[in-house]
């Protein structure tokens, strides 16, 4: 079966327009005026809707299609056709309309906004949201500009362990890894577990940062790149930790600290406009309904150079307006959020 995507109808739109195409998503929403409906469908492709018009003079079991639940599946299949005097700048007139599944009325997706709380309760469905498609795709947009980012620098990209006997950050703040029988644990003399018997015969973990083993390609390889999952047994409930996430790790041999940061400037920015450029129409969301301000913010990223100033100077400078922080700064201090924050 050959089905036409929705991204290409919106993005081939002069091109499609006068033929014929199938399409197949699921329904957002029906909107049933007697005579004809209005279905808008998403197919996963796009961030916006198809609109499809469902005439009662051209389909057979109107009726049945317009009682579909948001939710449910089909098959439609359509002529394009230009509306460029409405909302959106095409359509599509229905021939044909195939129910692939039905979804029950208690589909607790509604056309409302809902929130990330209540939708973290519903972990399954919450990627058909205009939110978190927006965020799973420009996830993957971001992580496809990482790759070519280090690629068409020459850098090797290396798996590190997922699984690892050593602590990399050495804070110790790791989550175990075992096929020990937890109920009947053996300890030695001292009291401490016996991993002998387990499935490496030592302490293993899950990873916190692959470092360590990209230092090691990077003295044979010159310049490579880790990104992968890490995770961290951080109890602390606020924005900068998370237990589990992805992370960028590159090692560069024979480079000093200003090539460190030239990449990392470089990198940020590469990923920016591959994102502005890919995801438009998801970067106008957030910045309407979720971040007011954030294409503003990300463009004045890329049309100025980061600031570069020493530890020393930042310590001065944070010095002179001391009492604005709840925490006290002075040469040899670890910089706090509250810092970091001023001085950016």
């Amino acid at each position: 079966m050959q089905t036409t995507p929705v991204r290409d109808l919106f993005r081939r739109t002069a091109e499609l327009t006068g033929q014929i195409v199938t399409v197949a998503g699921w329904i957002r929403t029906i909107r049933d005026q007697k005579q004809f409906a209005f279905i808008s469908l998403n197919d996963g492709t796009f961030f916006s809707n198809l609109q499809i018009v469902v005439n009662r003079a051209d389909i057979a079991d109107y009726d049945d299609i317009v009682r579909l639940g948001n939710g449910s599946a089909i098959l439609a299949t359509g002529l394009v056709v230009a509306t460029p005097e409405a909302r959106q700048p095409f359509e599509m007139k229905a021939l044909e309309v195939m129910v692939e599944g039905n979804c029950p009325t208690e589909y607790p997706l509604q056309p409302k906004r809902h929130t990330p709380e209540f939708l973290r309760s519903i972990a399954h469905l919450r990627p058909r949201t205009n939110l978190y498609s927006a965020v799973f795709r420009i996830r993957s947009v971001a992580s496809f500009a990482i790759h070519r980012f280090f690629n068409e620098r020459n850098f090797i990209y290396v798996h590190t362990p997922i699984i690892t006997g050593s602590d990399c950050e050495g804070a110790g703040q790791m989550f175990k890894v075992t096929t020990l029988d937890l109920d009947q644990i053996k300890r030695n003399e001292q009291g401490e577990i016996d991993y002998r018997e387990d499935f490496f015969g030592k302490q293993t973990s899950l990873t916190v940062s692959g470092q360590l083993n990209g230092e090691t390609f990077a003295m044979a390889f010159k310049n490579i790149y880790t990104f992968g999952p890490t995770f961290r047994a951080e109890k602390s409930y606020t924005v900068k930790h998370a237990a589990e996430f992805w992370m960028i790790e590159p090692e560069i041999a024979f480079a000093d600290l200003d090539d460190d940061m030239k990449l990392a400037e470089d990198m940020i920015k590469y990923i920016i406009r591959a994102v502005l450029a890919e995801c438009p129409e998801e970067m106008e969301f957030f910045n309407s309904f979720v971040d007011q301000g954030l294409l503003a913010r990300l463009n004045n990223v890329l049309d100025n150079d980061f600031g570069v100033l020493t530890y020393t100077e930042a310590v001065e400078a944070l010095v002179k307006v001391a009492d604005r922080f709840e925490y006290p700064v002075y040469w040899g201090c670890d910089l706090q959020t509250e810092h970091e924050r001023y001085l950016t």
